[in-house]
């Protein structure tokens, strides 16, 4: 065991002496768990020790651009998210291996009085020199904060203890954190020794782990699934670091389990990688421009996509127009009906073996999600959602981009990325929301999946609030067949508001036969009973969910998640519109981040909720879970790999 003061740790960083291997993951740590290390330190609490591997320079690839010191170097194996937080802290910059959002360490402060560490605010901190800005305290020391306060004689009969209090947090600096050190030149025992850490800090997912030994033989591993993270976000389309480690194991090992990738070479992952690469970006190119889903808020199967390359991969790339359709038709489907909104490998695992089985055939699918969901065909029932987070608001734009729906402005078919300041496509309430509340409608209704469309901006802002009973007629006048090309009821006694709650139950029937007539189309008459039939299984709630709410509950699952070292989760999260902010739905309790940040996906748990709640977390991609049982089964077993 050695004993390492924090100021000797951050020099050791600056010279290049200690660094992070290639294998770790980024900077996950939130403004929460900074707070809480400093108050630890502060009030001289343990925080754990670390683990370190002293090898030769030349042993191991290190993470970022910084020199390195010649001879031998200590290598971070556990401690990365403190020692990443001390030095932004203390240094008041990133170091040089860093990877992450510093949003999380920058301008935290000190309360003179309360003794409580909190990140700048404007409006409590501006010009309050009991607010100390630890970056600031540490590089000038408690003089230059004791002479501020001097100034101000209500604060001199304290000075003595606000100078106490300053020199504990400047002594931070000289505190002795705890190491064990390891040497070994078999990095594959390193990457195991790393696999195997649970000391404290934020646990590492198993997919996480499977980046990590792939990066332990494939140094730049990371950094090319970045570059094609980034290019697929250029292109409108947000996915992370684990999701595309399991399309490449589906490609390379038709699995969902990451075990499976630790047989795999390092050339047979690079082949891999750039094989699935190659199929995700085709497999874009289908569903953008066949079904017109072609950007992330509308993109509800991203899930279905390593299944989706694994097809691609087995049929090498070569599909008829009939089974591209197929195929199509079974992504629409299963992101629809929420396939993967639950046991994520499991049923990712099930459907891979599903095409092994069934010599690369999409029926094989088909079929798995007939037995998931029952029934394929749309009900006017399932349009009857509210917010834009519903299951069904991407439906409704694929319908609109299928179609060719015409804007209402200038008459033109509709599509993405449309030029000019006002040519993007909007979201557009039909029965402007306005009049609607003036009303009395209530927030459910106002905001049905029945009251919207997609017109462009310019368009948009021209409507404004007028009612459809008045420019209903005017479009119709200029661009016949535009209403119907927008799945609009023709009777116009149905376009006045009072009588809105009829015209949303018409506008539901035209959407679910449009919806079925399009699906149909894309089995090209191959229907073998495909779009009826029995529901045996079924993840997805059907109506009210009977289980009552607890706050004692959920803040004992944020105890029970903490004391794991994963990131709590946010109660009453409010679930809103990226742009406009419009709030979506309000979810009992979620991890926007996932439990570890840009690790794992969005996960939420929603107590007494109803069916549009668990529509609109599950559309905005978040794993939902309605009984916190089965949440706690999905942390053991899927990301702390317990079968117990």
């Amino acid at each position: 065991m050695h004993d390492y003061e924090v100021s000797t740790i951050l020099d050791y960083i600056d010279d290049g002496y200690m660094v992070l291997p290639v294998f770790q993951r980024g900077y996950v740590w939130k403004g929460e768990q900074v707070k809480s290390l400093f108050n630890s330190l502060y009030r001289r609490h343990p925080v754990g020790s670390l683990l370190i591997w002293v090898t030769k320079s030349n042993s191991a690839n290190y993470r970022g651009d910084g020199p390195i010191s010649d001879g031998s170097v200590k290598f971070i194996l556990d401690g990365q998210q403190r020692i990443t937080s001390l030095y932004g802290v203390i240094r008041g910059k990133e170091p040089n291996f860093f990877n992450g959002d510093s949003n999380a360490f920058s301008k935290l402060m000190f309360n003179l009085d309360s003794e409580v560490f909190s990140f700048y605010q404007k409006t409590t901190m501006k010009d309050n020199p009991l607010w100390v800005n630890l970056t600031e305290l540490m590089r000038f020391g408690p003089g230059e904060c004791i002479k501020k306060l001097n100034d101000n004689k209500k604060f001199s009969q304290n000075l003595a203890l606000y100078f106490e209090r300053l020199t504990n947090i400047y002594k931070i600096k000289e505190t002795n954190l705890n190491a064990d050190e390891v040497s070994y030149n078999d990095i594959g025992t390193v990457v195991e020794i790393f696999d195997k850490i649970n000391s404290g800090g934020t646990r590492l997912s198993k997919g996480d782990l499977a980046l990590a030994k792939i990066c332990s033989e494939w140094p730049e591993a990371r950094d090319e699934m970045n570059k094609k993270l980034k290019s697929w976000s250029n292109d409108g389309f947000e996915f992370n670091l684990v999701w595309l480690v399991r399309a490449v194991n589906a490609v390379v090992n038709g699995e969902a389990k990451f075990s499976h990738l630790e047989s795999n070479s390092p050339s047979e992952i690079k082949e891999g990688l750039k094989l699935t690469s190659k199929y995700i970006d085709e497999s874009l190119n289908l569903i953008g421009g066949r079904l017109g889903l072609d950007h992330n808020k509308v993109f509800f199967g991203r899930f279905c996509l390593p299944v989706m390359v694994r097809y691609l991969h087995m049929k090498k790339g070569i599909l008829n127009d009939k089974e591209r359709d197929k195929l199509l038709f079974w992504f629409a489907q299963a992101g629809m009906w929420g396939r993967y909104s639950g046991s994520t490998e499991t049923n990712v695992d099930h459907d891979l073996d599903a095409l092994k089985e069934s010599s690369n055939s999409v029926d094989a699918l088909l079929d798995s999600l007939r037995k998931f969901r029952g029934s394929l065909t749309v009900d006017p029932s399932n349009f009857s959602g509210s917010t834009k987070g519903a299951r069904f608001y991407p439906v409704l734009y694929m319908l609109t981009r299928m179609v060719g729906a015409i804007d209402w402005g200038n008459g033109i078919p509709l599509r993405s990325n449309m030029h000019g300041a006002h040519g993007a496509l909007e979201t557009h309430h039909i029965f402007p929301i306005s009049q609607l509340q003036k009303r009395g409608y209530s927030r459910q209704e106002i905001h049905s999946l029945g009251n919207f469309c997609f017109i462009t901006k310019g368009t948009n802002l021209n409507i404004s609030d007028k009612l459809p009973e008045d420019y209903f007629i005017e479009i119709e006048q200029r661009y016949p067949g535009a209403l119907e090309s927008h799945f609009i009821p023709m009777n116009e006694e149905l376009w006045k508001i009072d009588n809105y709650i009829d015209f949303l139950k018409e506008r539901r029937k035209i959407l679910s036969n449009a919806a079925n007539s399009i699906f149909r189309e894309l089995l090209r008459g191959d229907l073998n009973g495909i779009m009826n039939g029995r529901a045996e299984i079924s993840n997805v709630p059907s109506n009210e969910i009977n289980i009552q709410s607890d706050e004692s509950d959920l803040e004992e699952l944020n105890s029970w998640v903490e004391k794991l070292g994963f990131s709590i989760g946010e109660t009453d999260f409010d679930l809103a519109d990226s742009k406009s902010g419009e709030q979506i739905a309000i979810l009992d309790i979620a991890w926007p981040q996932g439990l570890q940040s840009g690790l794992t996906s969005k996960v939420a748990v929603l107590l007494g909720d109803s069916i549009d709640t668990f529509e609109a977390a599950s559309s905005a991609g978040y794993r939902c879970f309605t009984d916190i049982k089965k949440f706690r089964d999905y942390v053991k077993h899927e990301l702390l790999d317990d079968n117990n």
